[in-house]
């Protein structure tokens, strides 16, 4: 049985095969050539090197276990094809090391740079999140400053943990009509860096998302002058504007507008895999090779070929005609809106509603129903179970649509159709409208620190009644997600006001995300 193996595989291996291996038969020992990598200026560099790495007639003895697709789980080929499991592959010398890339991965970070306008990008395999924690540890040590808004995303609030900063939060705009947060401003900033300087501190950086999660945007160019007169490095969370300045009518990019790291969720507006996203650094002021070590900290040593793929092919998607390819989606997003304005007793988000800030992005559709009689939980609910029209983003008042490059005339017309058979349905129905003023402030306006975020996070824990936690340091993260920004925070004293916007969204159909406890008849405060 052993004489018959070592002869089918010698009588195969001298076979012509595929791809960039070649095989040479001497003294019937099998040698394989070193395989090539993708060839320099090709369009997708990455893409071009996993499609012959994939290619290649090779007996394969290394990870992944289903072994390019021979041994996948049958459920799941039945479900999305064989062709994704055959090039899964996993670290082989002619894919690169994403930690020490020389060939495509490198090549390919290169010309996402260039597109970008960066002056070094990094593809990232742990989405925005693992983006923002390492700009964040890059740019922070133990016990220093960073200014932050309160309403940033989870993840910055781990990267807190992570590196030891102390936040300097600021409350951004809030409109009660909409019920939720806007950006923030210069002013807050200024206000901010004066703060810290009474108290005998410097920033180590100021953080901004730019745009919100509704599309939002902060003046960035504004803030970027202000920060670099105080050599402080700016970091914008632009999970979702990777889009921006890819057409004349979207905003201006973070980069172009001074920005000295931007995080980017490539797959979101734009058509990489969802978690893939980039980090882009401009300036001298960010140190490039912390930058290298903290994404080795926190990305995985097995990254996923496919996700590195994707965004090597959406940045050349995006390449192939970068100051036109959004035009037939911001026209598309520009006639829904101007149809859905006209319905009655549904409003669309402008940029009256928070003229603080220079622009909302065209591409975000953020539509109010509470006319109507409506929280966005119940409008929602209508439109997904009824219509089949599914959200982006559910509010207490509102719902979020994104108008994407693959958004189809139909589906658009889908949305405006279900819209006014929601408005034909509730409009006549006499309804008792809930009060703005119930919620006429953000929910941690009088948010109070006792703790860092570290030091809460390794404080001693102890589970109290959910009424008996007012005034108790709060022990555990808990937001409603989507959008992913934190109610409560480990270290900051649990509110009355916190607590009732927390029980009122989850009663109306919010999911409650970080608690321990997912009914919230109890929570984990800091028991020091």
């Amino acid at each position: 049985m052993e004489r018959s193996i070592i002869e089918t595989g010698n009588k195969h291996d001298k076979r012509s095969t595929t791809g960039n291996t070649r095989t040479v038969a001497m003294d019937d020992d099998l040698i394989l050539d070193s395989p090539g990598i993708a060839p320099q200026g090709s369009p997708t560099p990455l893409v071009t090197a996993l499609k012959a790495s994939a290619g290649q007639d090779v007996a394969t003895f290394h990870f992944p276990g289903h072994n390019r697709g021979r041994a996948a789980p049958s459920s799941l080929a039945q479900l999305i094809g064989i062709r994704p499991f055959l090039h899964d592959l996993s670290t082989v010398p002619e894919l690169d090391n994403l930690f020490a890339p020389k060939g495509p991965i490198l090549e390919a970070q290169k010309q996402a740079a260039k597109l970008f306008g960066s002056s070094e990008t990094w593809f990232l395999i742990g989405g925005t999140t693992c983006g923002n924690q390492a700009a964040i540890l890059a740019t922070c040590s133990p016990g220093d400053s960073l200014i932050l808004p309160r309403n940033s995303h989870i993840s910055v609030f781990s990267a807190m943990v992570l590196s030891g900063a102390l936040p300097k939060y600021i409350i951004p705009e809030y409109d009660s009509s909409w019920d939720f947060a806007g950006g923030i401003t210069t002013s807050q900033v200024q206000c901010a860096i004066k703060e810290l300087e009474n108290e005998g501190r410097k920033a180590a950086a100021v953080f901004v998302t730019s745009p919100t999660y509704h599309g939002i945007c902060s003046n960035l160019s504004k803030i970027s002058q202000l920060c670099h007169s105080q050599k402080i490095p700016l970091i914008v969370d632009e999970a979702h504007g990777a889009h921006f300045g890819f057409h004349p009518q979207l905003p201006a990019s973070a980069l172009q507008q001074g920005a000295d790291l931007a995080v980017q969720s490539t797959h979101k507006v734009l058509s990489s895999l969802t978690q893939s996203s980039m980090l882009h650094m401009s300036g001298t002021l960010v140190d490039r090779e912390r930058i290298c070590k903290c994404l080795q900290t926190l990305q995985s040593t097995s990254p996923s070929y496919l996700l590195l793929a994707s965004l090597d092919a959406a940045r050349a998607q995006l390449s192939e005609n970068p100051e036109m390819i959004f035009s037939q989606a911001w026209e598309l997003a520009a006639e829904v809106r101007n149809l859905i304005k006209e319905i009655p007793g549904i409003s669309v988000l402008e940029y009256q509603s928070f003229s603080s800030f220079p622009m909302i992005d065209p591409l975000r559709l953020t539509i109010s129903l509470w006319q109507l009689g409506l929280s966005g939980y119940e409008a929602n609910e209508f439109l997904s179970r009824d219509y089949g029209v599914i959200c982006e983003l559910v509010d207490t008042r509102s719902i979020a649509y994104v108008i994407n490059l693959g958004t189809s005339r139909e589906h658009a017309q889908r949305l405006v159709s279900a819209m006014k058979d929601l408005s034909a349905t509730f409009l006549p129905v006499q309804r008792v409208e809930e009060s703005a003023e119930s919620t006429n402030c953000l929910p941690f306006v009088d948010s109070k620190i006792c703790l860092s975020p570290r030091e809460a996070f390794f404080a001693r824990k102890k589970r109290v009644n959910i009424r008996h936690s007012i005034g108790e340091i709060c022990g555990e993260l808990i937001c409603p997600y989507p959008p992913g920004i934190p109610v409560m925070i480990p270290g900051e004293i649990v509110t009355e006001r916190a607590l009732d916007y927390l029980l009122r969204v989850k009663m109306e159909g919010a999911v409650i995300s970080g608690a321990s406890d997912p009914l919230l008849s109890s929570m984990i405060v800091c028991g020091v």
